[in-house]
């Protein structure tokens, strides 16, 4: 049957007459008693009687040469404890007494318990660790994160015991590659110092990016040595970052305190410095894919605004270079019609039409055009010989009218007469035929200049000073040196 811890107030006793308690109210009246006695007290004694109840309590009895004490722990305080409990072990357990109600038995009531002999190396561990911590060994601020891809991972520990094996095998499974041991004592008077050397051999070895120090398991002795101030600031003053992995994850230790990051097991150590290939490279895989996705994304995104870029522009474009292309063409128009060849083609078509013209026009008025020619010559003719008798006429009169008034005329008058009568006479074609020339007419009356206007045989009038002769035309007479055509 479970224990439980009893916490009574004694009720204030009768202030007549002597007080009357039952057996419970006597029995927490002397639980509260020890309690407040006692508090808080450290019992050392042997471990023997040791049971461990249906629900995780121990009960066991601490016992030396003189006196021994029935003991309970709870399962919470028994769950905390770093080490097993035998029947035969000497411990040191910390609690406080009281009165087990149910069979009204002295008894402790255990919070901690450690092995017997241990205490001053406790108290020296943490006075020790007082001292790092207010140096700022364990303060998070200075520590370091891992390598991811170190190129090389120093490990200090036994060259004989497990926990190289097994950071070799964690090692050799996630990501081969260079390991460099600098075997060292991980036990023993000497071991503080062989692990301090062992870790400055590592740190000035170039291309080392991370030391591992670490052992198995065992008890707080066999620990003892990870728990070395020298050791300490040796880690603190490591160059690269370290990893600790000693004992189990129950064990804390300096080491594990000072240390860049702590390791439960040399296994974890391992896992945590080593990367693992295939978890990398199926992220690698992973993130090729999903870049690969996001570039045919962008590159559909990119094309389809360059489309819409391209479309825009081309009609920007077009509509840039209608208007200034029309104006050019305009321009290259008028610029060929005034192109000397463009003006001469021109030219020449409407000289063919006028051609044209003229031929349907002249076919049209030739013919009436010689009618009336025959009728005006016919018609001068007439009035032609009519002209010099009624000429004669009346230039015998003006002669006549001359003669009778021309003594009458004053002097400059008679002068002016004279000198119109002379150039009168100048221009008249009779002082031409005078000097013996002749007027040639065909028989139409036209006067004929050249001799292409007869031919061989036609009859021509040739009028002379006196007279008019009828001449036929016998042909063109050759021209001589001493004359021209």
């Amino acid at each position: 049957m479970a224990q439980t811890e009893l916490s009574f107030r004694p009720k204030t006793p009768p202030r007549d007459g002597p007080p009357t308690m039952t057996v419970g109210q006597l029995v927490r009246l002397a639980h509260g008693a020890l309690d407040a006695r006692f508090g808080v007290v450290w019992v050392e004694g042997e471990v023997s009687n040791l049971r461990v109840g249906g629900g995780g309590h121990a009960y066991f009895t601490l016992k030396d040469d003189e006196a021994s004490l029935p003991v309970a722990m709870w399962r919470s305080s028994l769950e905390r404890l770093r080490f097993r409990l035998q029947d035969g072990q000497k411990l040191r357990v910390c609690g406080r007494v009281g009165i087990f109600a149910k069979q009204g038995r002295f008894q402790l009531y255990a919070d901690r318990a450690e092995p017997a002999g241990l205490g001053a190396l406790m108290l020296e561990l943490e006075q020790r660790k007082a001292k790092l911590s207010a140096e700022g060994l364990f303060d998070p601020a200075r520590k370091r994160p891992l390598p991811r891809w170190p190129r090389t991972v120093g490990i200090v520990t036994s060259a004989h015991g497990a926990a190289l094996h097994d950071i070799l095998e964690v090692a050799r499974r996630r990501c081969p590659m260079h390991l460099l041991l600098a075997p060292a004592l991980v036990q023993g008077p000497e071991a503080p110092s062989s692990l301090v050397r062992a870790i400055g051999r590592l740190a000035v070895r170039p291309g080392i990016d991370v030391i591992i120090v670490g052992r198995g398991g065992g008890s707080i002795e066999d620990l003892w040595a990870f728990n070395d101030e020298r050791l300490a600031r040796a880690i603190a003053d490591c160059p690269v970052p370290v990893v600790s992995a000693v004992g189990h994850e129950v064990d804390t230790t300096i080491c594990d305190l000072v240390a860049d990051v702590r390791a439960a097991t040399p296994s974890q150590a391992a896992e945590l410095v080593v990367p693992d290939c295939r978890t990398w490279e199926l992220a690698l895989r992973t993130a090729t894919d999903r870049l690969h996705r996001a570039m045919q994304r962008r590159t559909v995104d990119a094309s389809a605004r360059l489309d819409s870029v391209a479309v825009r522009l081309h009609a920007r474009g077009r509509a840039l270079v209608v208007a200034p292309r029309r104006t050019l063409q305009r321009h290259e128009h008028a610029l060929a019609l005034l192109h000397p060849r463009a003006r001469l083609d021109r030219d020449r078509r409407k000289l063919e039409q006028l051609l044209a013209r003229l031929r349907t026009c002249g076919g049209r008025l030739v013919p009436t055009a010689d009618a009336r020619l025959r009728q005006l010559v016919g018609r001068l003719q007439a009035r032609g010989q009519a002209i010099p008798v009624q000429a004669r006429a009346r230039l015998d009169r003006l002669q006549r009218f001359l003669f009778e008034r021309g003594p009458a005329l004053p002097a400059r008058a008679r002068l002016r007469l004279a000198r119109a009568a002379g150039a009168l006479d100048a221009l008249s074609p009779l002082a031409v035929l005078q000097r013996g020339y002749a007027v040639v007419a065909d028989e139409a009356g036209r006067v004929v200049t050249d001799t292409g206007a007869v031919a061989p045989g036609d009859r021509i009038h040739a009028r002379l000073r006196r007279g008019t002769l009828l001449a036929t035309v016998l042909g063109p007479l050759e021209p001589t040196d001493d004359h021209d055509d």
